[in-house]
């Protein structure tokens, strides 16, 4: 009976050993690579990438944390730690960043930046949905309130 009280939170979706996945993977729990990924790893928790896994393409999660290789763009929310065995060569935004002695890292970092404030292809996205939002408001209302009307 205890395990019918699991949320989806629980789960650990897994790309094991040996496996080649391409194409887009989106998860609302958290994901754990030991195979490679070849596309974009979208998730909402935490990204784990073993020692033996690979990722070529683009990683956007809350956390991620990297033991073996990527090649691309990482965009974290909020903390993306680089293991000892970790080999990356891309670019990184993420608000925190932790680098353990021994991981090798080519490429560009911006610290600080949540994937909210971020130009991460979702944030952008969603950014360009909520403009259009706004110009569709502005659209269908004739009437300028008065505060527009003096600016």
């Amino acid at each position: 009976m205890a395990n019918q009280t699991r949320t989806v939170q629980d789960q650990v979706n897994l790309v094991g050993e040996g496996t080649v996945f391409e194409g887009t993977v989106r998860a609302k729990s958290d994901v754990r690579a030991s195979g490679r990924i070849v596309g974009t790893l979208e998730v909402d928790g935490k990204t784990m990438i073993a020692e033996e896994g690979e990722v070529e393409g683009e990683i956007i999660a809350t956390n991620v944390e990297i033991a073996g290789q990527v090649q691309g763009e990482i965009y974290v929310d909020e903390r993306l730690v680089l293991k000892s065995t970790a080999q990356v060569d891309g670019t990184i935004e993420t608000d925190r960043l932790v680098v353990e002695e021994g991981a090798e890292f080519t490429g560009e970092c911006e610290m600080g930046t949540t994937l909210s404030e971020s130009k991460a292809p979702s944030g952008e996205a969603s950014w360009e949905r909520d403009s259009v939002r706004s110009e569709r408001s502005e659209a269908e209302d004739p009437e300028p309130s008065g505060e527009a009307a003096e600016a």
